[in-house]
């Protein structure tokens, strides 16, 4: 007999967490003088929002069907 998997979901969706992880990416930079550290922080924010532009635009209704 094989062992069953606990799988719970997210509590919030995919576009919600990657708002929530930019928000909190973008105000620990604020608190950061400028440097490497600011930069690769600002760098996060950027591929999060990126993220979350693309996850919008699959999951679109109007998004045609590949071929």
């Amino acid at each position: 007999m094989t062992k069953k998997r606990n799988r719970t979901r997210p509590a919030l969706s995919l576009q919600e967490r990657l708002n929530k992880f930019t928000e909190a990416a973008r105000a620990a930079a604020r608190k950061l003088p400028a440097g490497a550290e600011r930069h690769a922080l600002l760098q996060k924010v950027r591929d999060g929002e990126t993220a979350a532009d693309m996850e919008r635009l699959l999951s679109s209704p109007d998004q045609p069907n590949p071929k």
